[in-house]
């Protein structure tokens, strides 16, 4: 790669030169600073041109880069001279005025020179590519003293802060028994806490909030060089009152003793950053690795994800043009009250106060009276307090309080919300008077512009995290009538962190008012969020969207690190929206105005951009949604006149006068919540695990009846807990083991698992599936399954009979072709479905004996001969994403029919089709055979080679080229059966320790007869969608 990145290099000079004919510094320098930045990445080091430094005179200079540690400290320095200076003469100069000299390359078009430890190292030609490597990797392999001492201060903070922690914890429990009088200031401290922040908060929460309080002290005192913060701050002081009553003098030090390492660390790293802005960032990651390791779930909770400073200035520069375009004023202006609903570190604020810089009498103004800011955890409330105070500090010259940070859950602050508009409503205690003050003085005023990076954590998974994110009564009621009343998906993501502080905030704005947020972007395009665009296009006037993409799960192409500005998984989006006063005759629909960004653009580049093209300057598509309320990747085409395959509204219709659908009944797949629980190859070892299941979950049962309800911070977490199975254990009891529970599934692609079949231990296994499968769900119907609208995966199709996983593919709906009522065998192809197929292919039929009659199953079978047919998916791949399918009427309904029947044959009945003849090449692996040992299991495939890789001694050859085309999702549908019989790690625990019984060498042989008639089917499946291809329609 380093090769790669010096070619690049001389790649580019050359073409530099030749272009503008110019060997002048700041025109060639641009070549060996994108090689700089490029190697930087590699060590996630980012790239600051102009990069301003004191001397040690005190005298302020600038190096034309520098490369920088996540902690703001440099690694080392560049300095660019021209080809027409001598070079050692102006390294002499650059010296003489104070330049650093521990580590500094210096360059011209042709010699690169390394300085280290105040001597020269090296120097070489810049197109000698060998020597100009090592002299790179000798300028990236250096590690300052200091960041050597914080990167082993922190690793032992992980090895030593438990034993403080218990320590603490026992301390205050102490004094909570036997010191009456931090005992009521405690009981004082919860009760304006319940108040103020979380009415669910216990007096163990407030003793995690002295702890930090307490750990946290030295941090703040020395990176600002503000020892007396949290005597001034008015929560501090509060924290800081029950710190008195119990930790003080040698016990506080003795106790801290194990910390101060990590405090010299962080003292050393400190003293060596000069700038106040780096200060800042300094003390935002020194927080987000400090909360990492202290309570990694919180941070996870409250999604502990810093806003890159090009997005903040880039949404103030928007929103205070907008604010302009559309009301006739200025972000700094009197009467425009600015409001972060969830400040975090302050970042925002900060910024804000950077872009009012040069218009002081303005700026106290607003400081003092018109930027607010809330945060609902204690040390990011800290961290902002810090920053913003310290921020106004360096532009003004004066120390002035910050009065207008408010320690508040934003979401519960809805006082607004049912109260007349400026009244001041006590609703709120709080953890001190003054705090108490400022939520009511913010509540009181007319936010103009709500701004900032709402939390992003989605719905998590497992209860035994303890780490859900709270309900919100009054906010999730408002999502319900609005969003939720405008869809027709499902309805649990709009229930999201991001969502909820959009719905808040969108009824927090003035009538006149602008909301500005980063978030994920699924509510651009996702069917969930499909009432949230139509309630939106209703609420705002005017709709900016930047879509910056990086959802890494929509495109397995893409790399977090590398492509998400976050460094995320999940797609983000800029969003603006102005609300403007209007009369209900005037109303209309937002106008939707859309940009997007490349879809491979690196974050780098994302971020580039942004710093250098304001909102202003865009070039938006205007876009007119459809009826559906969807904003991009809009169709036009026939789909809506073509057949519903199913429809709520038919499942759900009483008679059969309601039925217009080719399908009565569809239901989602069956959805456990704990699959390494309740699937397993071998029955016996799933019968070992739902016994221990059963008896554990027994004995939670027993507790929770007593105490009338499943604590879920105090369950075992032996076994896998979810919202569903505690809400079943408060009600009932478990069943003993029954075996005749057992039943086949078909739990990925061409891979079946025993599941035990219990609706206790399944979050979703439900009356539908009754009415599919029996009351024994034993009865093997067959189905088609179907990606479900709104899945993030490719549409895809495959035929089961019986019972399937959710996640089979993807996300999965059944269509079976027949269902019981009453346990009686009835169809599941309409009447309706019928009379259409009937009536529109009379004529190509006919009519007399030799007539061949449209039956309901042929019916089946033509659905699904459709639903391969790559035309249809190509044509509909849109459509196919977001909703029902429907089915059209094609020209030879009995060769469709055919087709489908014949694929269906081969999907189902896999295990039965002839093995396709692929050779078998072994050789033995003589190291693992003499140690005893298994060969290594790789299951590897390689479609160049037409091979496949089953371990270190076994390996198939011959494979087809069509084999490899036949995709399900992402993958093929060898590489289905290759992944599932891999040897992984199971993530649970328990299933971990007791029950992970796998071994590929058992199930070899039979993996090698399955992947041949795999391939069987996957040969034949491709030949019929080839002939698809070909007919006409």
């Amino acid at each position: 790669m380093s090769q790669l990145l010096i070619h690049d290099y001389l790649s580019q000079l050359d073409l530099i030169k030749k272009v503008s004919g110019s060997q002048r510094e700041t025109i060639v320098r641009e070549a060996f600073k994108d090689l700089l930045k490029a190697w930087g990445r590699q060590h996630d080091l980012v790239f600051i041109a102009e990069y301003p430094l004191k001397t040690a005179t005190k005298a302020n200079i600038s190096v034309d880069g520098a490369l920088l540690h996540e902690l703001r400290m440099p690694l080392g320095y560049w300095e660019a001279k021209d080809a027409a200076d001598d070079l050692d003469e102006e390294i002499v100069k650059k010296f003489k005025k104070g330049y650093p000299q521990d580590n500094i390359v210096f360059s011209d078009d042709a010699t690169v020179v390394l300085w280290q430890h105040r001597q020269e190292v090296m120097r070489c030609l810049v197109d000698d590519t060998a020597a100009l490597e090592k002299l790179l990797k000798l300028f990236f392999g250096y590690e300052r003293p200091e960041i050597a001492g914080f990167r082993a201060a922190v690793e032992q903070f992980k090895t030593d802060l438990p034993a403080v922690l218990d320590a603490l914890r026992q301390m205050i429990d102490t004094a909570h028994e036997s010191n009456a009088s931090f005992r009521a200031a405690e009981d004082k401290f919860l009760v304006h806490a319940q108040e103020a922040i979380n009415p669910a908060l216990t007096d163990a929460d407030v003793r995690e909030m002295l702890i930090q309080h307490i750990l946290t002290e030295e941090i703040f005192a020395k990176v600002f060089d503000d020892s007396d913060f949290h005597q001034h701050n008015n929560v501090a002081r509060e924290l800081y009152a029950l710190e008195a009553a119990f930790f003080t003098g040698a016990l506080k030090k003795q106790t801290l003793k194990g910390l101060e390492a990590y405090y010299a660390a962080i003292r050393a790293a400190a003293a060596q950053i000069g700038s106040h802005g780096e200060k800042q960032t300094f003390l935002k990651v020194i927080y987000e690795n400090f909360y990492k390791v202290y309570n990694t779930k919180a941070a996870d909770r409250l999604g502990v994800v810093y806003t890159p400073g090009e997005i903040v200035r880039f949404m103030i520069d928007g929103a205070d043009w907008l604010c302009e375009q559309h009301f006739g004023k200025n972000l700094i202006d009197k009467d425009v009250d600015i409001l972060d609903p969830a400040t975090g570190t302050g970042t925002y604020i900060c910024e804000l106060l950077e872009h009012f810089r040069g218009q002081p009498k303005k700026l106290a103004h607003k400081y003092k009276s018109e930027l607010h800011a809330n945060e609902v955890a204690i040390l990011p409330y800290y961290v902002a307090n810090l920053n913003i105070e310290a921020t106004y500090a360096a532009i003004t010259g004066e120390y002035a309080e910050f009065p207008n940070l408010c320690f508040v859950d934003t979401l519960d602050n809805v006082g607004l919300h049912t109260a007349q508009r400026g009244s001041v409503q006590d609703l709120f205690g709080s953890v001190s008077e003054e705090n108490v003050a400022r939520i009511k003085r913010q509540n009181a005023r007319r936010i103009s512009v709500v701004i900032g990076n709402p939390p992003y954590n989605a719905n998590q998974q497992s209860e035994n995290d303890n780490n859900k994110n709270r309900e919100y009564p009054q906010i999730d009621q408002r999502i319900k009538q609005t969003y939720i009343a405008q869809s027709t998906a499902q309805k649990t993501k709009l229930y999201d962190m991001y969502a909820r502080f959009f719905r808040w905030a969108s009824d927090r704005l003035d009538a006149n008012g602008i909301l500005a947020f980063v978030t994920n972007r699924s509510f651009i395009e996702s069917r969930t969020f499909d009432g949230f665009r139509k309630t939106v296009a209703a609420e705002f006037s005017d709709i900016y969207l930047v879509d910056l993409g990086g959802d890494v799960r929509a495109n397995p192409r893409l790399s977090g690190t590398k492509h998400n500005v976050f460094g995320i998984q999940t797609g983000v989006a800029i969003s603006f929206m102005v609300k403007r006063q209007q009369a209900a005759k005037d109303k209309r629909p937002a106008r939707v105005h859309y940009t997007r960004r490349p879809e491979m653009e690196t974050a780098e580049e994302k971020l580039a951009f942004l710093s250098s093209q304001p909102l202003r300057t865009l070039a938006f598509d205007e876009v007119s949604p459809d009826k559906a309320g969807n904003w991009i990747n809009l169709t036009y085409n026939d789909f809506e006149t073509l057949l519903p395959l199913a429809s709520k509204e038919t499942k759900a219709g009483k008679t059969a006068s309601k039925e217009r659908a080719i399908f009565k009944l569809f239901t989602n797949a069956v959805n456990t919540a704990r699959d390494d629980w309740v699937y397993d190859f071998e029955p016996a070892n799933l019968e070992r695990k739902l016994t221990f299941l059963i008896d554990a979950y027994n004995d939670e049962h027993k507790t929770a009846k007593l105490n009338g309800k499943a604590d879920p911070k105090s369950v075992s977490k032996a076994i896998k807990w979810s919202a569903g199975l505690l809400a079943n254990v408060a009600r009932t009891a478990a069943e003993p083991f029954d075996a005749r529970s057992v039943v086949e599934a078909a739990y990925r692609p061409f891979f079946s698992q025993v599941y035990y079949a219990n609706p206790v231990f399944s979050d979703r296994l439900t009356g539908n599936h009754v009415e599919c499968f029996g009351a024994d769900f034993q009865r093997k119907v067959p189905c088609f399954a179907l990606t479900a609208p709104g899945a993030s995966k490719t549409f895809s199709s495959l035929a089961t009979k019986g019972l399937a996983d959710w996640h089979f593919l993807g996300d999965t709906q059944l269509y079976p072709l027949t269902r019981t009522v009453d346990g009686i065998d009835a169809d599941n192809i309409t009447d309706w479905a019928l009379k259409q197929f009937a009536a529109h292919y009379a004529a190509e039929i006919g009519k007399g004996k030799g007539a061949r009659k449209i039956t309901k199953q042929a019916i089946f079978h033509y659905c699904y001969a459709v639903l391969h047919d790559p035309v249809y998916r190509d044509k509909y791949a849109q459509n196919l994403k977001r909703e029902f399918p429907r089915i059209p009427f094609y020209a030879g309904f009995w060769r469709w029919a055919e087709w489908g029947e014949a694929l269906m044959a081969l999907h189902i009945g896999y295990e039965q089709v002839e093995p396709f003849g692929l050779s078998r090449h072994d050789e033995p692996d003589t190291k693992a055979r003499a140690a005893g040992q298994d060969p290594k299991a790789l299951l590897k495939s390689d479609p160049a080679a037409g091979s496949i890789t089953l371990d270190s001694e076994t390996t198939l050859r011959g494979v087809p080229p069509e084999a490899w085309a036949y995709k399900l999702g992402n993958r093929c549908a060898i590489d289905w059966v290759l992944d599932q019989h891999k040897e992984k790690k199971p993530k649970d625990p328990t299933i971990r320790e007791k029950f992970d019984t796998y071994r590929f060498a058992d199930h070899k042989e039979k993996v090698i007869d399955l992947l041949q008639r795999v391939t069987t089917v996957s040969v034949q499946t491709v030949q019929i969608t080839e002939a698809m291809k070909r007919v006409a329609r």
